[in-house]
């Protein structure tokens, strides 16, 4: 691995690192994040696709590659819904856990991975593995009745956006173009539904119109972030980068950063002994998800 490759496959880290503690830091509701977002990652894959002379495919897969921004929009709004519960430090090792166990699942019964009884055996401990991961990242020495109820919510709302994610995964592959190519009508089929929700809360009337709050434009900036964060994934991919596998692993590591981040600078606290834990149970996630791409 050359140090170009390292570098653009550590694109992720950083960009989907930092864009949930952005979003959060920069606040309002998920209506304002998604309609922000959005925006920036469009107006990041014009400005990438004119610099690159990329055009817009055409027929289905146009069609596949617009489902799968659709699929990430729905469930990155079911996302920010889980910010405002459980904050981003505990919502993200969670979903980062549910997408790593639908990408696995989806590979061994869609795609025939994990062929063998040893390869099954050893994905399944890695899938175990992510689910006890996940459960330390969210544990609490201070128990009550109420924080249970909220982080089971949380959880199920969470469980529901993995249908989206693995939209947002699963859609591109049914296509003929590669990622870069996607990327742009990706993006139309993101704005696509959080003007659509936002339209939705707006005829509804009990709140303000999110096309109307300040708020919502300052998204742009963290939409940036994601963008950046899909293009340098698409790119490391690449089998003259790093590769499916190993691109996936170095993508992963953007959980630390945003667990890590959303304590830090959100104001997300934890005691000395659950920041231990949590970092154990972000080791474990790691370890799996690297376990899972090497089978």
């Amino acid at each position: 691995m050359n140090a170009t490759a390292l570098l653009i496959g550590l694109g992720p880290l950083l960009g989907w690192g930092l864009y949930p503690t952005i979003a959060s830091k920069i606040g309002g509701r998920p209506v304002n994040q998604i309609l922000g977002s959005t925006l920036g990652t469009l107006i990041f894959a014009l400005v990438f696709a004119a610099v690159n002379g990329i055009s817009l495919p055409t027929g289905m897969d146009l069609v596949f590659s617009i489902l799968s921004g659709i699929g990430w929009a729905t469930a990155q709004i079911i996302t920010f819904q889980s910010f405002t519960m459980v904050g981003s430090s505990r919502a993200m090792p969670i979903t980062t856990a549910f997408q790593l166990l639908g990408a696995s699942l989806w590979g061994v019964l869609a795609l025939g991975n994990w062929p063998g009884t040893s390869a099954k055996l050893l994905g399944g401990l890695a899938l175990i593995l992510i689910i006890l991961g996940a459960w330390m990242t969210v544990w609490t020495e201070e128990k009550t009745q109420e924080k249970a109820s909220i982080l089971k919510k949380a959880v199920i709302l969470l469980a529901v956006g993995e249908i989206g994610y693995w939209a947002y995964s699963a859609a591109p592959q049914a296509t003929s173009i590669d990622g870069m190519h996607a990327f742009l009508p990706q993006a139309i089929g993101m704005l696509l539904v959080a003007v659509v929700y936002s339209a939705f809360l707006s005829v509804k009337g009990k709140e303000k119109s999110a096309f109307a709050e300040a708020v919502s434009y300052k998204h742009i900036f963290s939409g940036f972030f994601f963008a950046f964060a899909a293009l340098t994934y698409l790119i490391s991919a690449q089998p003259n980068m790093n590769g499916l596998a190993t691109g996936f692993i170095l993508s992963q590591t953007s959980v630390v950063l945003a667990t890590l981040t959303g304590i830090w600078f959100l104001g997300q606290r934890k005691t000395k002994k659950e920041m231990t834990i949590t970092i154990i149970g972000l080791v474990l996630i790691l370890a799996a998800a690297t376990m899972t791409v090497m089978l």
